[in-house]
């Protein structure tokens, strides 16, 4: 018998007809981004919350200002600034349950200390410590990544991991534009919209990641569609307005920790 005739004797049975599995149009993000501030939104804000994320972005302005300023001076190996971005770092950190998860970035470093990470022990790796410079499992902080991306489908693992262990546990997870074209964060989706894990993932889009603008990456009409082709919902939120950034997590997360990723989540 030839390779060929093996081929053909083993051929299994084709598969029924291709049903889809959900109607799109829930899973499709709006076409501009989401806002509270400047809208009738605000009026409802809690404002014990506005003047948290206020206190916390003020925070996180001065740490990115002096972090930078060590790095010249030499007394720091690197800092990836987030200068511009604090909104989005610090509502993610703001959302989370003490028992839920975060995986942030490289540059993520203020959603570690917006957290509670002591703002000295997020910079020991960045001062050449081998270590990471705080435990992972006591914070609920997973080590700041610098290869692009890598962090999420440990994020996806960890989630899928505490649901099957029955632990109500949600993870999230923060990526850069340029983040989204790495197959780490093509796998992640994926694997976290087939087995429904509790994740939620967060792309801060500046518009040019580290070097590449975003229109030599995607076709996509906006980040938030990219979720769409894996059967997950997707928002389009304003990453500048911190009580947007947070409202729309906060909703994310809820629905994690109830449905898993793939259903709609919209009120």
């Amino acid at each position: 018998m030839t390779v060929m005739e093996q081929r053909g004797a083993y051929r299994p049975t084709p598969p029924p007809a291709w049903q889809p599995r959900t109607d799109p149009a829930p899973l499709l993000p709006d076409a501009l981004p989401h806002r509270v501030l400047g809208t009738e939104a605000a009026a409802e804000a809690d404002p014990l919350l506005l003047r948290r994320l206020y206190a916390e972005l003020v925070r996180g302005r001065r740490y990115n200002t002096q972090a930078t300023a060590l790095t010249k001076q030499g007394r720091l190996a690197v800092y990836p600034s987030s200068t511009g971005q604090e909104a989005c770092e610090v509502a993610a950190a703001l959302v989370l349950e003490e028992r839920d998860w975060l995986f942030p970035s490289y540059r993520d470093t203020l959603a570690a200390v917006a957290r509670g990470l002591d703002p000295v022990q997020a910079l020991t790796l960045l001062r050449g410590d081998w270590h990471t410079g705080y435990d992972p499992r006591e914070h609920r902080i997973a080590p700041l990544c610098t290869p692009l991306a890598t962090q999420l489908p440990h994020a996806v693992g960890l989630a899928h991991a505490a649901r099957l262990k029955g632990d109500d546990v949600v993870a999230l997870a923060l990526v850069g534009d340029g983040g989204t074209s790495e197959g780490d964060f093509h796998e992640a989706l994926n694997f976290a919209a087939v087995w429904q894990a509790p994740v939620v993932f967060l792309v801060q889009n500046n518009g040019f990641a580290i070097s590449v603008p975003l229109a030599k990456q995607t076709a996509a009409p906006s980040l938030a569609h990219k979720a769409v082709g894996y059967g997950m919902p997707g928002r389009l939120v304003d990453g500048n307005d911190a009580a947007a950034v947070h409202e729309v997590l906060s909703d994310a997360v809820a629905h994690a920790r109830a449905e898993g990723g793939r259903r709609s989540w919209r009120r």
